[in-house]
């Protein structure tokens, strides 16, 4: 057995002291939808609701077996990484500072302080993740302290490998696929470098958000790259660079095997899960069953795991989600209408509506014209097809109205 191997199994068996094992469950539910045998491993379910605290608790104890002196540990994150971090800081009873941007929701910075209590301060530095990051990372320079990087690190890998580790004890026989979400890459880097040093044939699919394709651009450049853009909707995987120790392990990953995830159509499998199956998930933990769909043929009677990487989801978020859910599949719109300013004309419109046509929002946007009135409305249904059959009413009975729903930038402004 080679020596990866073995640090993660032994990293495995250390973490017993923190944490039981993640469940690996069947889902009856996409197991009908897809033909396939699927399994979810439950990272969702650790302490801190994300598989963060593995490679945390990984990187943390091995530096304390180098260095037993009681030292001080500091990490930049907006979320599940800090959690974790503070987590194993009060279970070592070590000191923390906590870099947190100072946009970051406070449901978020409580819960990192609830977990590391007197063990940890939050610091909350810089708009963007980038100035936390460099906050954090100048003030361990200032103090000798120990910087602890949410994956571009080799023991935070290997913690991360202890995934793989259980997984393969819980599943009797191999999957033929495991499907694992990608950020930073640190946790694909961990279950690649396990299975691929243990010599098993398991087929393994890696998942990005649309928004945040910072893994395929790796491969194409042939190295890691920062995006200029990422879409933060994924928050969990809303990663601009991939880790270059990371990469080092995924580069020869072939290009098919990455799948990008429309964040829209994740909303839906969030619903889904949360609506049917009672599974709380954020938009990063529900990355590798939203990849299930473009992979139907591909997994028809095979064993598949997907791994459900964090459920810290905000309720408060809820209606965002429902609201992008609906938009994708068809089943809600925005329309700008010209209305005449004349009496009937509100009630004429209203005729036009079908049986399971509901108005979710209705504005006048221009309230001093004399002749006709811009509307903004939202209308909601149950068949995305009705609104084929709306819009042909509409035109046969003169209203002048423009679909604004995909149109992102005007979006911004009016919805």
């Amino acid at each position: 057995m080679t020596s990866f191997a073995k640090k993660a199994q032994a990293a495995e068996a250390a973490m017993r002291q923190l944490f039981p094992e993640t469940p690996l469950q069947k889902n009856i539910h996409l197991s009908a939808k897809y033909g396939a045998d699927i399994w979810l491993k439950r990272e969702d379910l650790t302490p801190v609701r994300s598989y963060k605290i593995r490679g945390a608790f990984n990187a943390m104890r091995k530096s304390l077996e180098t260095l037993p002196d009681k030292r001080t540990f500091v990490c930049a994150s907006a979320g599940n990484h800090a959690q974790g971090v503070a987590f194993v800081c009060k279970y070592f009873g070590v000191n923390g500072v906590i870099f947190m941007p100072v946009t970051t929701p406070q449901q978020k910075i409580d819960k990192t302080r609830m977990f590391g209590q007197d063990h940890i301060e939050v610091r909350l530095t810089g708009d963007y993740f980038d100035e936390t990051l460099s906050s954090a990372k100048a003030y361990c320079k200032d103090v000798g302290a120990h910087f602890l990087s949410p994956f571009d690190d080799v023991d935070v890998i290997e913690g991360q490998a202890s995934v793989a580790v259980e997984m393969l004890r819980q599943t009797g026989q191999k999957p033929d696929i495991v499907i694992l979400p990608v950020g930073g890459g640190g946790l694909s880097a961990g279950v690649t470098s396990y299975f691929k040093t243990k010599g098993l044939n398991i087929k393994l699919y890696y998942v990005e958000p649309t928004g945040g394709a910072n893994f395929a651009a790796a491969l194409k450049a042939g190295h890691p790259i920062a995006l200029d853009k990422v879409d933060t909707f994924v928050d969990g995987a809303a990663v601009a660079r991939l880790g270059e120790k990371t990469f080092s392990v995924l580069k020869d990953v072939p290009g098919a095997h990455v799948i990008h995830c429309d964040e829209d159509r994740i909303c839906t499998t969030m619903l889904e899960m949360l609506n049917i199956e009672g599974i709380v998930l954020e938009p990063a933990g529900a990355l590798a069953i939203d990849a299930l769909s473009d992979l139907k043929s591909e997994i028809q009677g095979k064993k598949v795991v997907c791994l459900t990487s964090g459920g810290n989801f905000d309720f408060e978020r809820l209606p965002e989600v429902k609201e992008r859910a609906q938009r994708y599949l068809g089943l809600k719109k925005y329309f700008i209408l010209r209305l005449p300013q004349r009496p009937g004309a509100l009630k004429e419109f209203l005729s036009i509506l079908g049986p399971d046509d509901d108005i979710a929002r209705f504005e006048y946007l221009k309230k001093s014209a004399r002749n006709f009135g811009s509307v903004l409305i939202g209308i909601e249904t149950k068949n995305a097809d009705n609104f084929m059959k709306l819009e042909d009413k509409l035109e046969k009975a003169g209203f002048t109205f423009s679909d604004i729903t995909d149109d992102d930038l005007l979006a911004q402004f009016v919805i």
